[in-house]
């Protein structure tokens, strides 16, 4: 029994799901699969290999029910504007009950099991009558699901700044963490307006040549250095990491830029940060203090654990 690896849902979930003994699928195929959730439209993205399992940190898994037929298709846009309704429907029943929350997306799965509300809040919100009202109207079982911001642009952001679809809509499966050290270490600008995602937060991206970066600075002589070139002694002021490049500054106090390969020696390791002696205390003390009108990656999403609000009713 062949298996495939599926993504699917609006929260882009990865998992691998059985097919029946003679189907076979290819990459883009859309197909029905069944999941814990209920019947949805997933996408095959490949075979579920073990080198490819082992990439999902959290996989799901269900089967594969059948290729999306014209009829499936159909019903999927027919599905399309019940959501616009529900949408309609779920912000009018929020706006009566005076509750604390807004609105982010919501979901109607294919099979018509249930339909996930999703939403954000700055703290815990008793939405029980909420939950009632919705299942009365809308006549089927509501699962209402607090996510964060970055999961919000996850839902509903189309392109970044780069011109491409945003990497959390795309490829991402996990938001890995970001810190300004990875922005100040590739030299990008620190101006939080460039250097932020449609979160609000530091933008993934930043962390994808992190590694490269930093493997390559290990074979630099640190800022601070004193080293011997051909043209004599020098101390390095700063590196140009991709080109393998030094800024040193000459006996004679002139700041030149040379090639890593020109370093002969280097008679004293410098600590790594710019800047003269007389500067490092200052440095020191500001080392941990946050930086100013930076987004901090790390503080938790507005909102909190996308499964600490989750709760299901069913129209009695």
């Amino acid at each position: 029994m062949a298996k495939y690896i599926i993504r699917y849902g609006a929260m882009r979930f990865l998992g691998v799901f059985s097919a029946r003994a003679k189907d076979s699928y290819v990459r883009d195929d859309q197909v029905i699969v069944r999941t814990k959730r209920g019947l949805e439209v997933g996408e095959v993205l490949c075979e579920a290999t073990d080198e490819a399992v082992q990439q999902l940190s959290d996989p799901t898994y269900g089967n594969i029910m059948r290729l999306m037929s014209d009829e499936d298709v159909k019903q999927t846009e027919h599905m399309s504007g019940d959501v616009q309704r529900e949408i309609e429907t779920v912000r009018r029943v929020i706006g009566e009950k005076q509750l604390p929350m807004q609105l982010v997306d919501v979901e109607h799965l294919f099979g018509g099991e249930r339909v996930i509300i999703y939403y954000l809040a700055e703290s815990r919100v008793d939405f029980r009558e909420l939950v009632k009202s919705l299942a009365s109207e809308l006549q089927t079982r509501i699962e209402m699901r607090q996510i964060g911001v970055r999961d919000e642009a996850k839902l509903l952001a189309d392109y970044g700044d780069c011109g491409k679809p945003v990497c959390c809509n795309t490829h991402l499966s996990e938001m890995p963490p970001v810190s300004m050290r990875m922005a100040k270490l590739q030299k990008a600008t620190l101006d939080p307006t460039k250097i932020s995602g449609r979160c609000g937060r530091l933008k993934c991206c930043l962390r994808y040549e992190y590694d490269t970066y930093e493997e390559l600075q290990r074979e630099l002589p640190p800022i601070g250095s004193d080293v011997v070139t051909g043209n004599g002694r020098a101390r390095v002021l700063n590196h140009e990491i991709l080109a393998g490049q030094l800024l040193v500054r000459m006996e004679d106090n002139r700041n030149i830029i040379i090639d890593a390969s020109e370093v002969l020696t280097v008679l004293k390791r410098g600590s790594g940060n710019s800047g003269g002696s007389s500067r490092r205390g200052k440095k020191r003390d500001k080392k941990n203090a946050p930086e100013q009108g930076a987004p901090d990656q790390n503080a938790p999403d507005q909102g909190g654990d996308n499964n600490d609000s989750n709760q299901e009713a069913t129209e009695d």
